[in-house]
């Protein structure tokens, strides 16, 4: 392995990680058919001088939502004003976000889903007619007022759309929009703009490394290319296959991007179970993980990658699991 040419210095390094997203629409890879839909929004509402219709964002994490509001405002010349739904408790708290938006403004609430019911019934008149209403007092002596809002667009992203109730989905008339997970190809392209942003060599074979173990997700492909650079700072070496594949190995993440927690569970179906089917709980008696680890982090990667069955009697792991298990 080659010495490095140079080591960044730590400023360097936070303001290159700060801008591994991409800055605009051309820079973004994948999810072209959303991007197509949004160029068409975008540009429509630029010519009509008015924001764009709300917009909500779906899918796994990791996969773009949060840059793509960021690309969306950034098309329109907006300021994004950035909340989540966990953060707005209060019916107060989004009065007062509302009332302070800017005529244009984009607003971004990441897991819009997690917003209560109280503050959604508020959220509906100000998406549709732009009116925030309040009530003043309690009882007999409440009264309502109602203020107008400036012109804004909402862009909610969500990871859960299934929680997100029916009435605020349907007042999303911009579109909603599901991100897929990218291919090897797309990973392997991201890490390598990722690479020169950060300053780096990466060769092919480097790359798609990465993308295989990736899980599909720019996120973790990005982690993945971080670890790499600090394995490859520490000893002097450039960043390659051997020693993508060696950081990685630290991690315990093996060619197909399981971590520990996707092996103990494929072990204990195949080995404690003989294969299965079996219950979730009774998994989760076994690994010591929780149920609803198992369902939400660790079951949809298995099932993807055809590792896992869900069967009506419960859990089954496939040939595939038992070929690569050695089991």
């Amino acid at each position: 392995m080659s010495p490095l040419p140079q080591v960044l210095n730590d400023q360097e390094v936070r303001h290159l990680d700060s801008t591994l997203r991409p800055t605009t629409f051309s820079d973004y890879i994948g999810q072209e058919i959303i991007k197509k839909n949004l160029r068409i929004l975008i540009d429509a509402a630029l010519e009509r001088n008015t924001p764009p219709e709300h917009i909500l964002l779906y899918g796994p994490p990791g996969l773009g939502k949060t840059t793509l509001a960021h690309l969306i405002a950034k098309e329109l010349g907006a300021n994004i004003r950035i909340s989540s739904g966990p953060a707005i408790m209060k019916v107060g708290d989004l009065a007062a976000i509302l009332t302070n938006l800017s005529p244009g403004d984009v607003l971004f609430i990441d897991e819009i889903h997690r917003l209560n019911k109280l503050i959604e019934e508020v959220l509906y008149p100000a998406m549709e007619s732009g009116k925030l209403d309040i009530v003043i007092g309690k009882g007999p002596t409440a009264r309502t007022i109602q203020l107008d809002l400036p012109p804004f667009t909402l862009i909610g992203a969500t990871t859960r759309i299934s929680l997100l109730s029916s009435p605020l989905r349907s007042r999303f008339s911009g579109g909603v929009h599901r991100l897929q997970y990218y291919s090897e190809e797309e990973i392997a392209r991201i890490v390598t703009k990722s690479a020169i942003t950060l300053g780096m060599e990466l060769p092919p074979e480097a790359a798609h490394e990465i993308a295989k173990r990736s899980r599909f997700t720019p996120r973790t492909a990005n982690y993945y290319l971080k670890r790499a650079r600090d394995y490859a700072q520490v000893h002097k070496a450039l960043i390659d296959k051997e020693v993508v594949s060696i950081s990685l190995s630290m991690l315990e993440i093996d060619e197909l991007g399981l971590g520990v927690s996707e092996r103990m569970v494929l072990e204990a179906i195949l080995k404690m179970f003989n294969g299965g089917p079996v219950g979730v709980g009774t998994i989760a008696a076994a690994t010591g993980e929780e149920e609803a680890t198992i369902e939400d982090v660790i079951e949809p990667y298995l099932i993807q990658i055809g590792l896992l069955e869900r069967t009506p009697r419960g859990r089954k792991a496939t040939e595939k699991a038992r070929a690569f298990m050695k089991c």
